[in-house]
């Protein structure tokens, strides 16, 4: 059979599973109102939680920085791809979470890809949560360490696994906030039993910076831990601070090990330098106006309580990720399209992205959403799910 053949017989299987992806055509946008396929939707799909991504100082900061620098780095890191703009980035960042260095990359896959690779071998151990992100799981594996999971956020069990990895080289590896489910990691319980089995704790807060800790610092903040406890942070920019790539936090030594060794941070483009400038400007809104994560946090418990008097069947989560199960596919995709009827972006989220059964709406807040947005949401949500005709 030829490769054509093989891809379209792939691809039939993937339509008749209804797990057939196609990209919606984004345009315009102002504020949560896009343009989605030519319709103007109110957008609850977006992980710009903090609206960052369009605010006026984030906007400047890369049109400044791009009539500086022009619009690409034009060459890796280490050959000529690194300007001011990213080491300022790097110096910001280190400083607000407490790190003594960072490493600003292409995207959180690379990072979270760059690390485990360059920092395990195949005498490694790598226990993760069975829900972690791909990346991380991709990392290990590609690093050749073994690589154990343990179920999902049952510490028990990862300790389990601790005490019986037989390396010195062993990581500890979870989200901080899971990506489908929206609850979060008992970062208190990793970091006990990282220090019990002298692990390295390395958490991806994609998805707790912007929302989480009484700052917004993340999931390492909301639990009341430091760089000492967590020695590897990766923040990926492109979800509550608005922009692109991803920052490596950790001790200098640590740094200096990827910037000399890791492979997809030595072969890769540097972002450009203006996005860094753009980050570096997400930060510092961060820190000067905390009026953003505080609207976040009064969103996300508008929405739970609306919803909860509504009878919503929503997976319990204290976060901006706030999910509607469907179960199948086609129940997914009917509650998708009937929404957009209803001027609601909220994409049917199915395998392989989660579990066979597991198949979702996951609706995603932020600090942009209005009251009446919500209350627009939370009616729209009650009449499709309550539709007798969507299919099982």
């Amino acid at each position: 059979m030829s490769l054509a053949d093989r891809l379209q017989r792939r691809a039939l299987e993937r339509a008749q599973a209804q797990e057939l992806r196609i990209r919606r055509v984004h345009g315009t946008r102002n504020g949560m109102h896009s343009t989605c396929d030519g319709r103007l939707l109110l957008n609850f799909s977006s992980n710009d939680y903090l609206g960052f991504a369009q605010h006026p100082a984030v906007v400047t900061a890369f049109q400044e920085a791009a009539g500086t620098y022009g619009v690409g780095s034009a060459g890796s890191a280490l050959v000529s791809g690194f300007f001011a703009a990213h080491e300022t980035l790097e110096r910001t960042a280190a400083e607000l979470f407490g790190y003594e260095a960072c490493l600003y990359t292409g995207s959180g896959y690379l990072a979270n890809t760059a690390i485990l690779q360059t920092l395990l071998d195949v005498r490694s151990h790598c226990v993760q949560d069975k829900r972690n992100h791909a990346c991380l799981l991709d990392g290990a594996r590609h690093s050749g360490a073994r690589l154990t999971r343990y179920p999902h956020s049952d510490t028990a069990a990862a300790e389990s696994l601790c005490a019986k990895a037989e390396t010195d080289n062993l990581f500890l590896v979870s989200d901080g906030v899971f990506s489908m489910d929206g609850d979060c990691a008992d970062l208190s319980a990793l970091s006990r039993i990282a220090k019990r089995y002298s692990a390295t704790l390395m958490i991806d807060d994609a998805h707790g910076v912007g929302v989480c800790g009484k700052t917004g610092l993340g999931s390492v903040q909301a639990a009341g831990l430091s760089a000492a406890e967590v020695p590897l942070l990766v923040v990926p920019c492109g979800k509550a601070l608005g922009g692109q790539g991803a920052l490596i936090l950790s001790q200098a030594s640590i740094i200096e090990a990827l910037i000399q060794s890791a492979r997809p941070y030595l072969f890769s483009t540097s972002p450009a330098p203006a996005m860094a400038a753009a980050v570096t400007a997400a930060l510092n809104v961060l820190q000067q106006e905390p009026e953003h994560h505080l609207r976040l946090r009064q969103t996300i418990n508008d929405f739970t309580r609306a919803a909860k008097n509504a009878g919503l069947p929503l997976l319990p989560s204290s976060t901006a990720i706030q999910p509607l199960m469907a179960g199948s596919n086609a129940r997914a995709l009917y509650w998708s399209e009937a929404l957009a009827d209803r001027g609601i972006w909220l994409s049917a989220i199915r395998p392989p992205t989660v579990a066979q059964g597991q198949a979702r709406l996951r609706i995603t807040l932020t600090a942009r959403h209005q009251p009446a947005d919500i209350e627009h949401l939370v009616t729209a949500l009650v009449e499709v799910v309550g539709d007798t005709h969507a299919p099982a």
